[in-house]
């Protein structure tokens, strides 16, 4: 009984390795697909830029990532396209003086997190003993 139950296991294992590889290898041919010049991609290392061109024969892709600025860097460090809709980000938030005088009057006189703080009143600090 034991032999048919690790028998079942390894199967299972098996059928488990040849989906995700066919998963993958579907994922990457829709990326590859994407990956045409003026397609605004992201790289492994987190750097944004426009795909100029790919050669495929030395397997390089030139990255534009500022006007004028062109990088050539390996194909494989091209990890996903990235939608038109959300490479912009904006930013909505509207700070009013009132607003950032309360702020900084929040923090004057209670140490930021990370700063040492010389003269320490015993009776601020609360500590169970």
């Amino acid at each position: 009984m034991d032999q048919y139950f690790l028998i079942i296991i390894v199967v299972a294992f098996a059928a488990f390795m040849f989906y995700s590889s066919r998963k993958r290898k579907k994922q990457q041919t829709e990326t590859a697909s994407q990956m045409v010049p003026g397609a605004r991609v992201m790289l492994s290392f987190g750097l944004y830029g426009t795909l100029v061109s790919v050669d495929d024969e030395k397997v390089t892709a030139d990255v534009e990532i500022a006007p004028g600025t062109v990088i050539t860097v390996h194909r494989q460090t091209l990890s996903r396209v990235v939608p038109e809709e959300t490479t912009e980000a904006v930013d909505t938030t509207v700070t009013t003086e009132t607003e950032a005088d309360s702020h900084v009057t929040e923090l004057n006189g209670e140490p930021i997190y990370g700063e040492r703080v010389e003269d320490v009143d015993s009776t601020k600090r609360k500590t169970e003993d």
